[in-house]
């Protein structure tokens, strides 16, 4: 199944395409899309709506995850960041996709197996899972793979995180 995850944002959306069996995963493509800050919101959220919906058309993906906006310290940006998290959710919606939704705790505790593990640790494990040369970027993308990966490994009948090797 092709996994599309998106990692919300007004001027930097990140989406990644993960192919996966459930228990094997590779990235089909990943990336971001961009919006000047200087355009009107209602033309940003524009681009980002279709962009997906460009995304939905060439790739046909099974499954829509993205990531749930749980904790902001700018109502504002917390504000910006939800719309475009509602444009990307019409777009899956507008091409007949359930929303699955995850949450940054979530998301690190699937791919990790740590909940609180660091953007390093979680960027590290997606090039490993997903065998890429390099890690992906900017880290929009990276996230976006992650999301899908997280999804992947929910649906994934007796998936177990990774654990984490203590050594005494």
């Amino acid at each position: 199944m092709l996994i599309l995850g998106v990692d919300p944002g007004t001027a930097i959306t990140g989406f990644g395409l993960v192919q996966t069996d459930g228990w094997h995963s590779t990235a089909v493509k990943y990336g971001c899309i961009r919006t000047e800050a200087k355009t009107p919101m209602p033309e940003r959220l524009g681009v980002i709506y279709q962009s997906l919906a460009e995304i939905f058309r060439c790739y046909q993906p099974d499954m829509f995850a993205i990531e749930k906006l749980f904790f902001a310290s700018n109502a504002n940006s917390a504000m910006q960041v939800g719309e475009a998290r509602g444009v990307a959710i019409l777009a899956a919606h507008h091409a007949g996709l359930e929303v699955f939704e995850y949450t940054p705790l979530q998301v690190k505790q699937a791919v990790v197996g740590y909940g609180k593990a660091d953007k390093n640790q979680v960027q590290q494990m997606i090039k490993a899972i997903l065998h890429l040369e390099e890690i992906p970027r900017p880290d929009d993308a990276a996230d976006a793979l992650a999301i899908a990966l997280c999804h992947a490994h929910s649906i994934t009948p007796g998936f177990r995180p990774y654990r984490r090797r203590i050594y005494v």
